[in-house]
């Protein structure tokens, strides 16, 4: 298990829809381990922050990425393949975390190297539950790389 005197797990959460990015936010402020998210609402936005560009000069690398499908500028399958092509962010865990249970999206979710895809539950403690589960294998049994 991680030890919890080591630095806060940084999250980047990629989400357009408000409502669940408040859900997830309320999720993570409940874990066991602190940690810190960072929201990035589009597919421009996301890859500025993990590259550093614009506003985001000074972001932190994050230690695990939880990735929507239906974002707009680039969708979450375009930023996972920019993600997954660049060497200085390929070993980021990416989670996709999405609505679609079409299976062309888990498919190509998945030839693209995401580590795992989880469909969101519509109801409100099923969605909890699974941010819970989400902490709990990715941030506490997980060894994530530095």
């Amino acid at each position: 298990m991680n030890n919890n005197k080591l630095k806060l797990a940084h999250i980047l959460l990629i989400e357009d829809n408000e409502g669940d990015i408040l859900l997830t936010l309320d999720a993570f402020e409940e874990c066991k381990l602190g940690t810190q998210v960072s929201v990035a609402r589009n597919g421009r936005e996301a890859l500025d922050f993990l590259n550093r560009k614009g506003a985001f000069t000074d972001a932190q690398r994050p230690d695990l990425i939880l990735l929507d499908i239906n974002i707009p500028i680039y969708n979450g399958h375009e930023v996972l393949e920019e993600i997954k092509q660049d060497r200085g962010l390929r070993k980021i865990p990416v989670i996709m975390l999405t609505t679609s249970s079409n299976e062309n999206d888990i498919e190509r979710a998945y030839k693209n190297h995401c580590n795992s895809y989880i469909q969101k539950p519509l109801d409100m403690d099923d969605f909890m539950e699974v941010i819970l589960k989400v902490e709990e294998f990715w941030l506490q049994l997980s060894v994530l790389p530095k």
